[in-house]
């Protein structure tokens, strides 16, 4: 049984807008929202998230040593303390994840990449 279901995934970048646009016209969808987040819904498909992050690094492709994050997963789930306890159980290490009048957690995964278990 899964814990959780695949919310969207999140790219950090210097201008949310813009970066969306992009894969709004690559992928064919369209764009939602303006400021620091904003989606990109694509007809039959995945959306896909773009957030802003002041002082951005680009990737340095391909560079091992270069640790900015430059992504993460927002998991939907619908019971956040279970979803919590199975990540946990799985190797998943709490980042941010004391505040429990949000709807959402952050972890990292055994690798290091963060994500957000999201309550739907």
């Amino acid at each position: 049984m899964a814990l959780a279901k695949l919310g969207v995934v999140v790219l950090d970048c210097p201008d949310p807008r813009a970066l969306a646009g992009f894969y709004a016209e690559v992928l064919g969808g369209t764009v939602e929202g303006d400021g620091e987040w904003v989606d990109v819904k694509v007809p039959g498909g995945q959306a896909l998230a773009f957030q802003a992050a002041p002082g951005h690094t680009p990737p340095q492709w391909p560079r091992a040593d270069h640790d900015s994050q430059q992504f993460h997963l927002d998991l939907t789930v619908e019971d956040l303390d279970a979803a919590e306890k199975g990540v946990l159980a799985l190797g998943a290490k709490a980042l941010d994840a004391e505040d429990r009048s949000r709807s959402f957690r952050v972890y990292a995964d055994p690798a290091g990449h963060p994500f957000c278990l999201c309550a739907c």
